[in-house]
């Protein structure tokens, strides 16, 4: 079914989105904007004219105008009795994005696949035979892997046993089945702001109301906001990002995961620690999982981003009661993780000193090429310098993040402008940046981003609409 976008919703996405060119192609232009980053999706329908421009404080002749610029340029169709929907020009119904035209893509905080994975996909093709009694259909996970999961986290200091593990297909479809199981209908989510657009979208399509507090690079995770956002709202659930943050980078402090467990054991929230990132150190050294503070605390883990983004393999460590109010409700979500990826899963944990030695070495390169290079091209822009993770969460100082993105796509350069990581149209002034390709690739879209920054500026309209599909 497609979505529905109403007139308030579309204001707040909208964001900064006047500019110095007539109202009507400013309003088109942002909402192509939202389309292309993903904040509105192909097939949603938009408010009637009038519910908008009464949302926006806009006459309806303006926001007919706008409506009809984008029907004119291939991205809205409009059925009489039927609304306007959204579309993207020239895809078939079903395909996701545009990115795989794109000569390069920085719309994935991702890396290569780490060279061992061959070896462990041949070992587990040998073992395999040894599963083909199986009825194949496994909802909390094999032995062993539970078992090498349980161990990595006794190596990080946490008392953890095989049956606190449910292994999933990967870290987003462990999120999805947490908030299914124990978030309800018209009850709060505390997020941080900034953080991973994924996770918006799942409290988003699960219709939670969100709350935020505030991660600044200058000053870390706002802890008094968060108490206070906990105290007042009383959030069912409360995500967060601990280790190497996405998109800032950043990790907390051991007062940090102190003060944020304890406040929300205190008031009966449930947080959720996503560790999806936790092991990609460069410079910082090990650090606590969050879950040491509190046995009420639920972390999501995944081979994702340390192995292979190709390898759908995640988990959730909790407790054995929230392990089983899970498994209860698994079968509406899937019926299980595939038994190969299982057992290709298994030898890379085992394997996790050595793979996390190769990509701290690979991350350290992309670093720091990034850094170097974003000194040389675009000088003027203030980068904050992460000890691990994926990416840099750069403050473009005057300069529209849309706007880059729409330029960038006409170089054919892909990248996510930074409102897509906030709640309301925040840090259009922020753009997250990839670091873990190569360094020709690095090289390559950091010179376009410096060409472009003094062209475009804070006017996303500055780029034809025509130049950039």
């Amino acid at each position: 079914m497609n979505s529905f976008v109403t007139g308030r919703r579309l204001a707040r996405e909208l964001g900064e989105w006047r500019s110095g060119a007539p109202a009507y192609r400013a309003l088109a232009e942002r909402i192509r904007v939202l389309l292309m980053d993903g904040r509105l999706s192909s097939g949603a329908r938009l408010p009637a004219e009038r519910e908008l421009s009464q949302a926006l404080d806009l006459s309806r002749t303006t926001v007919a105008a706008a409506y009809s610029k984008l029907r004119d340029d291939g991205y809205l169709e409009s059925v009489r009795g039927s609304g306007s929907t959204l579309q993207l020009p020239g895809r078939e119904r079903g395909e996701h994005s545009l990115q795989h035209s794109l000569a390069l893509d920085f719309t994935k905080a991702t890396s290569p696949a780490y060279p061992g994975i061959q070896a462990a996909y041949a070992a587990a093709v040998e073992e395999l035979p040894n599963y083909l009694s199986h009825d194949g259909f496994d909802l909390v996970g094999l032995p062993d892997l539970r078992e090498a999961i349980a161990q990595s986290y006794r190596d990080r200091g946490l008392a953890t046993s095989p049956d606190q593990i449910m292994v999933t297909i990967g870290a987003q479809n462990a999120l999805n089945l947490i908030t299914r199981t124990l978030y309800s209908p018209g009850e709060r989510i505390l997020v941080e702001q900034p953080t991973y657009p994924h996770a918006l979208d799942t409290f988003t399509q699960a219709g939670a109301r969100v709350i935020a507090f505030p991660v600044r690079q200058d000053g870390g995770w706002d802890l008094p906001e968060a108490l206070l956002q906990i105290r007042r709202a009383a959030p069912t659930l409360a995500y967060l990002m601990p280790d190497f943050h996405n998109p800032t980078g950043m990790s907390m402090s051991i007062h940090e995961r102190e003060y944020l467990a304890a406040a929300a054991s205190r008031e009966g929230t449930v947080l959720v620690a996503d560790e999806t990132t936790a092991l990609l150190d460069i410079d910082r050294g090990q650090m606590p999982p969050m879950a040491t503070f509190s046995p009420n605390i639920i972390s999501i883990g995944s081979l994702g981003k340390i192995a292979w983004g190709g390898l759908r393999v995640g988990w959730i460590r909790g407790s054995r009661e929230v392990l089983a109010q899970l498994l209860r409700n698994r079968p509406a979500v899937d019926l299980g993780t595939p038994m190969m990826e299982q057992l290709v899963a298994t030898k890379l944990i085992q394997d996790m000193p050595s793979m996390m030695a190769s990509r701290s070495l690979d991350l350290r390169r992309g670093r720091d090429s990034a850094v170097r290079l974003l000194a040389e091209y675009v000088p003027q822009w203030q980068v904050q310098i992460p000890d691990g993770g994926l990416c840099l969460w750069i403050n473009t100082e005057t300069v529209s993040s849309s706007a880059l993105a729409l330029a960038a796509r006409a170089e054919g350069m892909g990248i996510v402008p930074g409102p897509r990581f906030g709640i309301d149209g925040a840090f259009e002034r922020y753009l997250r940046l990839p670091f873990s390709y190569s360094e020709e690739q690095l090289s390559e879209g950091i010179q376009i981003l410096g060409r472009i920054a003094h062209d475009v500026g804070s006017d996303p309209l500055r780029m034809p609409l025509q130049a950039v599909i």
